[in-house]
């Protein structure tokens, strides 16, 4: 055990239980069907922080995502991920790309959503653009329920959503993530383009 610790560093469950504990949330043991996972509060929304794995038939490759269902009564998306160096041939192809005035941010970020003004005015936050930046890896979205073998949610709620590939285990990286969520939450709350009522649904 000692060996393996000095070659690959703390466990996931280490980490996570300690990302609990300073977080004031719940580390959550996984059980038939689901993983561990670490549950923070933010009002009456539950952050929840866990893993999932995707076969390519060949290879298992390994996600951590964040989830947090809300109140979302217009059905407002948005989508923010980093540009790569396809990202000009999508443009080109009329992929959407809305610009935020802030050139550094435009130039790292590929910005989609279904009301352009709204994504602007949930972007012009330094402290939004600020927590999404200090993501390494990001994909960061509004979604709607998650599908067929997912939880199912009631009509006007959707969820708040972050996965990228592989196990996180940089506890800093982790509280900043948790961070990006109750930030934008709660400017999407007093954008009036969420509601800060509970959305009545937890996911599994």
């Amino acid at each position: 055990m000692n060996v393996i610790r000095r070659l690959f560093g703390p466990s996931r469950k280490e980490i996570w239980t300690k990302l609990s504990q300073e977080m004031h949330g719940r580390y959550v043991a996984g059980r038939w069907g689901t993983g561990d996972r670490v549950q923070v509060d933010h009002h009456d929304w539950t952050l929840t922080l866990d893993t999932y794995a995707v076969s390519t038939g060949k290879v298992v490759i390994i996600f951590t995502r964040m989830r947090a269902p809300f109140v979302n009564p217009g059905g407002f998306r948005f989508r923010v991920y980093r540009a790569s160096i396809f990202s000009g041939i999508g443009k080109l192809f009329g992929m959407q790309d809305i610009i935020v005035n802030d050139p550094p941010f435009d130039h790292d970020f590929i910005v989609q959503g279904s009301d352009e003004l709204r994504v602007r005015q949930l972007l012009s936050s330094p402290t939004l653009r600020e927590l999404i930046t200090a993501q390494k890896n990001i994909s960061f979205e509004v979604k709607d329920d998650e599908g067929w073998f997912g939880t199912k949610f009631p009509k006007g709620v959707d969820e708040l959503y972050f996965a990228v590939p592989g196990v996180i285990k940089d506890v800093d990286r982790l509280k900043l993530l948790y961070d990006l969520f109750a930030e934008t939450l709660d400017d999407l709350c007093r954008m009036g383009t969420a509601s800060d009522d509970p959305p009545g649904v937890e996911v599994k």
